[in-house]
């Protein structure tokens, strides 16, 4: 395949992976859509709100599962810095399991539900379980799909409101990826203490930085994913951990695991997982755009290239003094990680979509037999009384 492999979806066909390379590359588009949507639901989301960010009474729960999860971690501690309520991240796979943890009834809760489908069962039960032991709920649904669950069940609902990305954000492929890039953005869009003109602005300047990104990068991540790498190591911190575990997720899923990803953060490396380099490892530094963040990967880039032990180190982020050769950089505008976020996943993407690809999968379902499937099954809801 050439350079212009992302591109270049007759060829992607054939491999098996067209929904995915499109899925991908539309990611700017889709953020320049997002933001016409949210002007237009602007009104409703400022109802839903209220006054409720500011008081420090109020737990705001953003909640997801698997790659919907990650997506709660990248944003909450960038709004919980921002206002007096409590805001965390929760995947609903941990608040299913341990309800008592983590709600009062007493305690007003918005609980934010992110999903690409809307309807795997752990999405509907955390909803109907936060309404049932919370006397004073309320719930924004992020999804991509007007049909799923959560948008039908929220539907006329005076304590819901269902925001529905840009239709083609509703990945056909089995990972998600425009998907998630639109529910990320759209909640640090709803949440953001910046003034509303400011925050859709942000969207379009990303979407052009995302087109410069995929065309700069698209060549050298093809040739990156035909090295055959058995382990990848992503490293991010603050919000970028979350991003390192979203990254991993993608190789995992898309190689249906033949290459094994791991993800953890700069200065945590070093206490163990640090174990798992060897000379057929790729170590991928997810870089920070905050100077302190950048230091501190900077020493660990400095370690790793220095000892020689992982096959290839290299870093993604913004462009700046510390570059070296091979690494994918980019001249980001300046915002928070959590922001930046979505610029740097994509090339994650597009290497776990080429490696696969490399691997002679079909990435657009690299699970033919069923084992993992697109919305997650065979899950028992059990009572919480």
């Amino acid at each position: 395949m050439d350079a212009s492999v992302l591109t270049d979806l007759p060829a992607w066909q054939r491999l098996g992976g067209a929904y995915t390379a499109e899925e991908i590359a539309q990611q700017p588009r889709m953020w320049t859509a997002l933001a016409d949507l949210l002007d237009d639901a602007q009104a409703r989301i400022d109802r839903l709100l209220g006054e409720a960010l500011r008081q420090p009474g109020q737990l705001v729960i953003f909640t997801g599962a698997g790659s919907s999860g990650f997506i709660a971690e990248m944003v909450a501690d960038h709004i919980n810095a921002q206002w007096p309520a409590e805001v965390r991240a929760l995947h609903t796979t941990s608040l299913l399991t341990h309800p008592t943890l983590y709600l009062r009834r007493d305690r007003p809760t918005l609980l934010v539900s992110f999903g690409r489908s809307g309807s795997s069962p752990e999405s509907v039960a955390a909803v109907e379980l936060v309404r049932d032991r919370v006397d004073h709920a309320r719930f924004l649904d992020i999804t991509c799909n007007a049909d799923g669950e959560l948008a039908r069940r929220g539907h006329g609902r005076s304590d819901t409101l269902s925001l529905l990305m840009p239709p083609p954000s509703c990945d056909r492929a089995f990972a998600m990826t425009s998907s998630l890039s639109c529910m990320l953005l759209a909640a640090l869009s709803v949440f953001d203490s910046a003034p509303w003109p400011q925050r859709v602005q942000r969207l379009r300047s990303l979407a052009s930085h995302g087109e410069r990104g995929l065309q700069a990068w698209d060549g050298a991540v093809g040739t990156l994913a035909q090295a055959a790498y058995s382990r990848v190591i992503y490293l991010g911190s603050g919000p970028l951990e979350a991003l390192a575990r979203e990254a991993a997720l993608k190789v995992l899923e898309l190689t249906a695991g033949q290459v094994l990803a791991l993800a953890n953060t700069p200065l945590g490396f070093r206490h163990g997982p640090k174990s798992t380099l060897n000379g057929d490892t790729l170590v991928v530094m997810l870089r920070s755009a905050q100077p302190l963040s950048r230091r501190y990967e900077q020493d660990l880039l400095d370690e790793l290239r220095g000892d020689g032990i992982a096959a290839r180190v290299i870093s993604v982020g913004p462009d700046g003094d510390d570059r070296a050769d091979g690494d994918f950089v980019l001249d980001a505008p300046a915002l928070d990680d959590s922001w930046l976020a979505p610029l740097w996943l994509l090339m994650p993407q597009c290497y776990a979509l080429q490696r696969s690809a490399a691997l002679g999968m079909t990435p657009d379902n690299p699970f033919p037999d069923g084992t993992v499937n697109r919305v997650v099954q065979g899950v028992t809801i059990h009572s919480h009384g």
